[in-house]
């Protein structure tokens, strides 16, 4: 099994409509993925008011290359929610 991070922070400006799209876009993207187990979202508090998170639990490194290629391993971000993040990492371990 594999625990992917995501880490974004956004430009403060479009949190609402971030928002929106992150629930929508970025999570309907990964959990119709065959081998992504789950996902949970960490929302911004007071010490990091911009910055958003998403845990995905995947079944292998094999469904991540089947789902985002040989650059599984570099942050998927789906089309036209590239401009809300000032800047972006993602992390992957082993379980």
């Amino acid at each position: 099994m594999i625990i992917r991070f995501f880490r974004v922070e956004i430009y403060p400006e479009y949190r609402e409509e971030f928002e929106t799209k992150f629930r929508s876009l970025s999570v309907g993207a990964l959990e119709t993925q065959e081998g992504c187990e789950s996902i949970e979202i960490g929302f911004p508090v007071e010490s990091n008011p911009n910055e958003y998170s998403m845990i995905s639990k995947w079944q292998s490194k094999d469904k991540l290359i089947e789902f985002l290629g040989e650059d599984w391993h570099k942050a998927f971000i789906p089309d036209g929610m590239e401009h809300y993040a000032k800047q972006y990492s993602v992390h992957h371990y082993d379980i």
